[in-house]
Formats: C-alpha cells, structure tokens, sequence
C-alpha cells in the first residue's frame, strides 16, 4: 500500500486553474520530490494534502481518504510539514519552538493543563525528553536554550525541521527546506535528510529548486509545471527529459 495517494486533484481560484488532476503515489520510505517553476503549484500541492486548501480529487493517506478532514486532524495522523518560511516562535527558545510540534500529541484536557495535575507533569517529561532526542539528531544541541530569532536563518531552518520531527510523523512534507541556505548548510541538510530516511525510515515529499540535490537525493522525480504533470519517474530519466529541461532548467540546456 502508497503511503500516500493523490488521485485527479484539481484546485480552482475561480476562473483560475492552480492544479489541474495532479497524480501521484508515495511509497514507504521514498524520498518523492515535486518540482517544477516558481507558480507550478507545487506548494498548493502540500496545501490540499494537508488540508489548508480543499481541492476536488481523493487524497488517501495510508489508505483513508483525508480530503474532507481540518488540518489539526490530518497532523494528528502523522502527516507533518516544513515551510519555506520557517514560521518560528522568534522570542521562544530552540527547545520551546520545537514542543510546538508535540501538540498534537498532547493527550490531556485543558482543565487538567490548568490545574497542572501529577497526570500533566508526567506528560511535560515524556514530551521534553522526545525533543531532546529530536535535539540531538539534528545536531541542536549548543543552541537548545537560545531564542529563534537570534539564530542565523540556516539554524532557525534546522529547528523547522526539527518542529516538524517532533509530531513523530508518518510521512514529511518538505517545502523548500534549502532556500536560502549556503552550500555548506545544504550539506547538513542533504545529511539530516538522508538519516530522516534511512534511520527514521520516513516517506518524504520534498518541493525542492536545487537540481544537483534533487538528484543525488531523491527517489523519484515528479515534476509539474501550470498546475500539470509534466514528467515522473527516476531522476536520471526525468531531469534529461527536453519538456523538462525547456520549462523548468530553461531552453539553453534544451539545445
């Protein structure tokens, strides 16, 4: 069984066509990047999948149809995500911006919260000690105590990723996690989400504009351009495609 399917997804601005019956299947522990120009609709994509946007079409994720679920539902499931803006908590620190991500988890009720009962401190352990093991994956830990905001921005997007990690996730969407990033911080990246897929054995979907990434890292290639399917397949198949190389890497390399 995919991990996840989309099937004939179509989302409509009015008169306006974002996606047009995208399709697409993820398997167990696939690195499945979507690519495509700046308007391809590859981060509305992620925006139907996660139930930001309604589109028409069936989104299954591990075999349930989650096209009519609210998107606290869906991160409940399992299905976390990055942003191409890191949206970070700027005055919080690593470690609080990244117990963000647990809330999803939590399993006790406001009152008992308020109250601050045995049952809610024990909770508030278990949670601290999954972030710090999240912490010490993506190599945080020197910066576990420093505000977000004073961190450069190739870290704040490391505790992005983290954030996302801490809903122990099923499947990864990863909006653009290298845009910009300096090629040194690329490399830790490209490291991180090789040990996300390998270690964690996580399906990922990554939108992603750096090619040389896309393929030394990525399974399968899905590419899309005016909301369309223009190629899928294996990187050295799809990134020597003409179609491809004319729309997306430019008409030079297509001579």
């Amino acid at each position: 069984m995919a991990e996840l399917e989309v099937d004939d997804l179509s989302l409509r601005f009015g008169g306006l066509t974002v996606l047009e019956r995208l399709s697409f299947k993820v398997g167990p522990a696939e690195l499945f990047a979507l690519i495509g120009p700046n308007g391809a609709g590859k981060t509305s994509a992620f925006n139907c999948i996660n139930r930001i946007y309604r589109g028409e079409g069936r989104i299954l994720f591990r075999g349930q149809d989650i096209s009519r679920l609210d998107p606290c539902a869906v991160a409940r499931l399992g299905l976390g995500r990055t942003f191409q803006h890191v949206e970070l908590f700027p005055h919080l620190s690593v470690l609080d911006n990244i117990m963000v991500g647990r809330h999803p988890r939590l399993t006790t009720n406001p009152l008992q919260r308020m109250l601050f009962l045995p049952v809610v401190r024990q909770e508030e352990v278990t949670h601290r000690e999954a972030v710090e093991r999240i912490i010490e994956f993506v190599e945080l830990e020197r910066v576990r105590h420093v505000r977000a905001g004073t961190l450069p921005f190739g870290i704040q997007k490391i505790v992005g990723l983290a954030r996302a990690l801490a809903l122990e996730p099923s499947l990864l969407l990863l909006d653009e996690p290298s845009a910009g990033l300096t090629r040194d911080e690329r490399d830790d990246l490209a490291r991180f989400i090789l040990r996300i897929k390998h270690d964690l054995k996580l399906p990922m979907i990554w939108i992603e504009h750096d090619m040389q990434m896309v393929a030394d890292l990525a399974d399968r290639i899905h590419v899309l351009n005016y909301g369309k399917t223009l190629a899928s397949g294996a990187p050295e198949v799809v990134l020597q495609d003409p179609a491809v190389i004319a729309a997306y890497l430019g008409t030079a390399r297509a001579r």
